[in-house]
């Protein structure tokens, strides 16, 4: 049975249960995807020159419709992947993330994408190149957070739990999320917790939009400095061709980045992609790539991407 419960406490404190029977659910769906070949990249000395190169994505999504007409879903996500040896590790999980949502309104909380991941109000990756790895709008623009669902590469690992609310109405889009400070363990490391909220805005008119997010990450320059950031995006499509466009800067970049990506449809299953990346960090070189998309060979140097 499907309920919606309002519940106080002696201490005064008030909340909205959702409790959906996922058992029931009126929808289980499973999306993903699935890759393999032989893989070759000459004088590679971070792995072998020659190995198999596989992924295997899936993620589960059940979801159902109260009996007060919420929309409630969770999902999670399992995933495996070749080492730089080419051997295949054993499936790995995700926590999990749930969605409320009625009309223009929709409430995520869990392991869910914060305002910039999640590309509510922009376009934070834009027409990305790669494979194994990838260049993209958000290539080099370190002192942007931007965290979003994901597995973990230990069962014991924790994350911590992002609340995220979106809403809609007629071509505008206002989002807004926190990241609570909890501490969590990463690869049996405990890592301290650090809050963080962005905003964000979005505006779309007709083959176009534009959108604003602007972010604070409790010590995210140092131990005792906190940073700001905002990211502004500009993106559209005109016929086979579109395009789009990142403004951003932080408190951990010494100058303000741009990023532009664009891609032109030559047939329906292949595209001719362009990608310039520049991300405002001193001493590091800009981005210029075209090339067929995908192709394989990208892998990350430094704090710079390479081929």
């Amino acid at each position: 049975m499907k309920k919606v419960l309002f519940a106080t406490t002696a201490l005064g404190a008030a909340g909205l249960i959702v409790s959906a029977d996922m058992a029931a659910a009126q929808d289980v769906s499973f999306g993903g995807y699935g890759r393999f070949g032989l893989f070759y990249q000459e004088n590679d000395t971070d792995a072998d020159e020659t190995r198999i190169e596989q992924r295997f994505r899936l993620t589960i999504t059940a979801s159902t419709t109260t009996d007060a007409g919420l929309e409630v879903e969770g999902r999670i996500r399992l995933q495996t992947d070749e080492n730089g040896d080419g051997a295949s590790n054993v499936a790995q999980t995700s926590a999990a993330g749930f969605a409320v949502s009625s009309g223009g309104f929709r409430l995520d909380v869990g392991h869910v994408s914060d305002v910039v991941d999640s590309g509510d109000v922009l376009d934070f990756f834009g027409y990305e190149v790669g494979l194994t790895d990838f260049v993209g709008n958000s290539t080099g623009s370190d002192g942007i957070p931007a965290s979003g669902f994901g597995v973990s590469g230990d069962s014991d690992d924790t994350v911590a739990p992002t609340v995220k609310l979106r809403y809609n109405v007629g071509d505008f889009t206002v989002s807004a999320s926190y990241t609570d400070d909890a501490d969590t363990v990463d690869d049996d490391v405990a890592v301290d917790g650090n809050s963080e909220f962005q905003i964000g805005v979005g505006y779309n008119f007709g083959n176009y939009s534009v959108g604003l997010a602007y972010g604070e990450a409790e010590n995210g320059v140092s131990a005792t400095e906190d940073n700001e950031f905002f990211v502004l995006g500009f993106g559209g499509e005109l016929g086979a061709f579109a395009f789009n466009a990142l403004v951003y800067d932080s408190d951990v970049q010494e100058d303000t980045g741009f990023s532009l990506t664009a891609k032109y449809d030559i047939g329906a299953a292949t595209d001719i992609r362009f990608v310039y990346a520049d991300g405002g960090v001193d001493g590091e070189d800009e981005i210029l790539r075209h090339r067929l998309p995908p192709q394989p060979g990208w892998r990350r140097c430094s704090a710079r991407w390479c081929w």
